[in-house]
């Protein structure tokens, strides 16, 4: 039996992940409290349930003993992953305003904000159980998207998520190391290349023939296969390596490509992310 737990923060879009979840084969249960998690696993379980989804969030008023939950079911059931989806405070109010939602923990004379910084803290030893997702500038579309690539990752394992990003649109939250490439010549001051991406034969031979962007792939390239048996050895079952420039178009995509190339190439579980492409 695969069971993939959903978590994370009120209007990041849990409710978008468990459907795609559902779409694609999976027997899905919506605000479940924490603690009825093992009973319901196990009772879809004993009724042929094979690839089921529970949505887990600060409305259970268990939430504190979730993570011992997860433990021992992983302990017992071995395929058991958790998918935590966050995003900025800014994208969250703006999110509630539009909808006029209110926000679960809100009420008892704190405002929004408060309430958002409140639930970040109460969820906060959840996100390094799992796969954490920054839904900030995601589209529906492109969060679907992410899910099933999610969903088809080998559980066994450290697997490596190489994502690039524009600086002025935010470092991304789900982000373990972040390499700033900003100092390196940028092709969007090239006529010809601006309406291109890192993805473009003319971007990657204009940033192959500048050394200093030669030798900076080259340290974050070592930096990574230096560490990276260490994350191996204390059992991480995800890694996300962010790689940031301006504006999010040409030099992250061109590092980013080029490290996902070469660590597969290396038989390690590699997933690409070109967060301001997507």
């Amino acid at each position: 039996m695969q069971l993939i737990i959903v978590t994370g923060l009120s209007g990041s879009g849990k409710s978008i992940a468990l459907k795609a979840l559902e779409d694609s084969g999976y027997y899905c249960v919506d605000n479940l409290p924490a603690t009825l998690l093992p009973d319901t696993a196990e009772h879809l379980g004993n009724a042929g349930e094979t690839r089921i989804a529970v949505s887990i969030d600060t409305r259970s008023s268990t939430l504190e003993a979730l993570p011992g939950i997860i433990r021992n079911l992983r302990e017992n059931n071995g395929d058991v992953r958790v998918l935590f989806l966050e995003s900025s405070t800014e994208t969250l109010v703006k999110r509630f305003s539009e909808t006029r939602r209110r926000h679960p923990l809100s009420g008892g004379g704190i405002t929004l904000a408060e309430s958002i910084r409140l639930e970040r803290e109460m969820l906060a030893q959840l996100g390094d159980l799992g796969h954490r997702m920054d839904t900030s500038d995601l589209s529906p579309n492109a969060l679907r998207s992410w899910v099933k690539d999610f969903i088809a990752l080998d559980p066994e394992g450290l697997t490596v998520l190489f994502t690039s990003f524009g600086f002025k649109h935010g470092i991304p939250l789900d982000a373990d190391y972040v390499f700033d490439v900003r100092c390196l010549p940028n092709p969007n001051y090239e006529p010809m290349l601006k309406p291109l991406t890192g993805r473009d034969q003319p971007v990657v031979e204009f940033l192959e023939n500048q050394p200093l962007a030669q030798a900076m792939y080259e340290d974050i390239r070592q930096f990574v296969e230096k560490w990276l048996p260490c994350f191996m050895q204390d059992n991480r079952s995800y890694l996300t390596i962010a790689i940031g420039c301006t504006g999010g178009q040409h030099r992250s995509v061109y590092f980013t490509e080029r490290l996902t190339s070469h660590f597969r190439n290396l038989q390690h579980k590699v997933l690409v992310r070109h967060r301001e492409l997507e």
